[in-house]
């Protein structure tokens, strides 16, 4: 597995399965100094905001991390960041944290092969939690947020359904994001 691969969303579960990669997306993780601008939160803030009214949760374990206090607080003051709480994601500190391998993973034992999807802009082995075998896929934050919703590298979504609390199948609309807040920053 090398970082330095390049390919589309459209394709990366395909490669994924050819590779003989681990296709289920254990976390997602948004943020970080260089991915957790005001309107990275509210484009993936959309999206959670789509999947509460469907009535549907992340299927991986999905991580925050404002890239600022700035940020940290005015995504707070504004909400922005409560459906993603609200859908299963947590907030931490605003803080270098696992993008620089300051994570103490419980969710998988050491050495496991797995995947991860983070709106981080290094992904290099080891980088985010010290196990060679965590296989680190970079996306845009609301790419991280659909797969984490999905949890699989197999989700589309351009072109793929997910299911409602009630089974039935709907897309994820365009996410939408305020470029800065209306209330300026706190």
């Amino acid at each position: 597995f090398t970082p330095d691969l390049c390919t589309p969303v459209s394709e990366i579960g395909a490669r994924a399965e050819k590779e003989g990669w681990p296709t289920e997306v254990k976390v997602g993780l948004i943020g970080s100094c260089t991915n957790s601008s005001y309107e990275d939160m509210t484009r993936s803030a959309s999206i959670a905001r789509q999947a509460q009214a469907k009535g549907i949760k992340f299927k991986s374990l999905f991580t925050i991390t404002p890239g600022s206090e700035q940020i940290r607080a005015t995504i707070a003051r504004d909400g922005v960041d409560q459906p993603l709480r609200d859908i299963g994601g947590l907030v931490l500190a605003n803080a270098c944290g696992p993008c620089i391998g300051q994570w103490d993973r419980q969710d998988i034992a050491k050495n496991e092969k797995n995947t991860i999807v983070t709106s981080y802009n290094r992904n290099f082995t080891g980088r985010n939690d010290a196990n060679p075998n965590t296989h680190g896929f970079v996306a845009s934050p609301e790419i991280a947020t659909a797969l984490a919703l999905a949890g699989t590298l197999k989700f589309n979504p351009e072109t793929d359904t997910l299911m409602d609390k009630d089974g039935n199948p709907f897309m994820l609309d365009t996410p939408y994001g305020d470029e800065l807040p209306s209330d300026g920053f706190d």
